[in-house]
């Protein structure tokens, strides 16, 4: 068995479906089910016993080590985290308490499990982290994509609480020996993603004829990655990455936000037409957020040349299929769109949302 943290939100949820859907090994799945956390994601897996669901916090000590006594999985996968930097700038004590204190109890709990195995086993437990690029800073035009050994420059309460939360694990293998491995990927997208993030609000709000907000001059740039490619890499790095080690994970798609929203409201018009003409026209610029990093770029080499893997989707395919699961499941996007949602994006983009 695996335990897997976070496996109601949206890339923990598309990797426990991507897992099951390659392999019978259990999962135990730990979720605290907070604004983003949605067990709707899951609800093809309700029947299924390989999966094991657990609705509690990665800070409550107790049931971590009742969980792992229980269940002794063989790896942890570490995907809970409070993840949206504008949520960070508007409340960051949540991160500080998520993704650093959490992170801090998950791998003393990991430690003392791991600790306890008999020797056969200690040799094969892992903990993998699940990071992001955006621990590195920014880039100017010029530079060279992010690589493994960069300097961290985190400039969000959300990127800086992510850099704490990787200093720990990487202490927790040098100091105490845990065996770990640590992952930082790209701009996520695909389904179940939570509408607050770019591509999903763009998609939610276009098919309502609302504005379609975009930062500033719309021209800072991402790179994308699908998520079930970010759910295969994942999983080859669980099987043959070397402990101790980290890989970048990206999807070799350098876009601009304008570019992102524009092929969004063009493939829209194509698979859905709207009487009241081309979606563009919704396009609102909004006073650029706080600290807004220009520029991400993930160079992915190292992932390729040791472990064999490259993105299997292009951004074309990715964002297709991505819309195409949008379009299919409206009750899925109503159910996500509660009073509290609507309050934020209100808050976060005024008149504009």
């Amino acid at each position: 068995m695996i335990l897997v943290t976070g496996g109601a939100g949206f890339i923990g949820s598309n990797f426990v479906l991507d897992w099951l859907a390659h392999s019978d090994e259990p999962v135990l799945n730990l979720d605290a089910l907070s604004y983003a956390g949605n067990l709707a994601n899951l609800r093809s897996l309700q029947a299924d016993a390989r999966h094991v669901f657990v609705h509690g916090d990665i800070r409550d000590r107790a049931l971590l080590d009742r969980m792992l006594a229980q269940h002794r999985p063989r790896a942890i996968l570490h995907f809970a985290a409070e993840s949206h930097v504008d949520r960070s700038i508007h409340s960051p004590d949540s991160f500080l308490g998520t993704n650093v204190q959490g992170t801090f109890t998950l791998l003393e709990a990991a430690r003392d499990h791991w600790s306890g195995l008999p020797a056969a086993e200690r040799e094969c437990f892992r903990f993998l982290h699940v990071s992001t690029d955006e621990v590195f800073g920014s880039l100017g035009p010029a530079d060279p994509p992010f690589r493994e050994g960069d300097a961290y420059e985190p400039n969000s309460p959300y990127s800086a609480s992510k850099a704490a939360s990787d200093h720990l694990v990487r202490a927790w293998h040098h100091t105490y020996g845990l065996p770990v491995l640590t992952t930082h990927c790209s701009n996520n997208y695909g389904p179940f993603q939570f509408p607050e993030k770019l591509i999903p609000l763009m998609i939610v709000n276009a098919l309502a004829g609302k504005p379609l907000p975009v930062y500033g001059d719309g021209l800072n740039v991402r790179d994308w990655l699908y998520v079930s490619d970010h759910c295969a890499a994942l999983r080859t790095v669980l099987a043959r990455g070397r402990m101790g080690e980290s890989y970048n994970i990206g999807g070799w798609n350098e876009k601009t936000n304008l570019e992102i929203v524009r092929t969004v409201c063009a493939l829209l018009d194509e698979m859905r037409p709207d009487a009241a003409g081309p979606r563009e026209r919704l396009v609102t610029f909004v006073a650029d957020r706080r600290g807004h990093d220009r520029r991400y770029a993930i160079d992915a080499r190292k992932i390729e040349r040791e472990l064999g893997w490259r993105p299997a989707e292009t951004f074309e395919t990715g964002i297709r299929k991505t819309l195409r699961w949008y379009l299919a499941h409206p009750h899925w996007i109503t159910q996500v769109q509660s009073g509290a949602y609507r309050d934020w994006v209100s808050t976060q983009y005024g008149a504009n949302a």
